[in-house]
């Protein structure tokens, strides 16, 4: 795979550059994540859905090649119809300047958006024109070797007041499933 440094858009930084992508690709191998979805992971995103009220949670590996949804929790048909007039529906990978959790992996922290729309950096962002995602609540999945592996995050298509306590859910979620990550997903549920 080619990694590809993002690109600036005038003199602001979209997407802002990822130099543990590498060594994050060869650390996601080296666990068997990253590569197809996982029942558990699904499990968890759905749990995850529960508990924020969310429509869209995820567990997101990101790679050189972008990201990955291992766990991914979102409605059969988007929730927000196009001006062509279809519903979009999201799939597992999303290209690594879309969505928000490449900032998160970046940052090594949450990163809670009430409404997405109201920061210049994120509302020009692909998946508010294409999913229709206003908000974001994500946290960092950190492993035992401070390794950023992705995120664990929910997205709504109207903005939502997150607040403390989904701050607080969010990142207890990240710090749940990471611990979880560390041994093999084989032969057991996260849940």
């Amino acid at each position: 795979m080619r990694y590809d440094p993002p690109r600036p858009a005038g003199r602001l930084l979209l997407t802002p550059e990822d130099k543990e992508a590498p060594a994050r690709t060869r650390r996601l191998r080296q666990l068997g994540l990253g590569e197809r979805p996982e029942p558990g992971l699904d499990a968890f995103a759905g749990h995850l859905a529960s508990l924020t009220g969310a429509p869209y949670a995820m567990v997101n590996f990101l790679g050189e090649g972008g990201q990955f949804f291992a766990g991914l929790h979102a409605p059969d048909v988007g929730l927000v119809v196009k001006e062509d007039g279809t519903r979009p529906v999201m799939g597992r990978f999303l290209p690594r300047d879309h969505g928000f959790c490449p900032h998160v992996a970046v940052r090594h922290k949450a990163l809670v958006l009430e409404d997405v729309r109201d920061y210049p950096r994120f509302a020009g962002n692909p998946v508010v024109d294409e999913f229709g995602i206003h908000s974001y609540l994500g946290a960092p999945l950190i492993d035992t070797t401070g390794m950023v592996l992705g995120t664990v995050c929910a997205a709504d298509v109207s903005p939502r007041a997150w607040g403390r306590s989904g701050l607080e859910t969010i990142k207890a979620a990240a710090v749940d499933l990471t611990g979880r990550l560390d041994g093999p997903l084989s032969g057991g549920s996260l849940l």
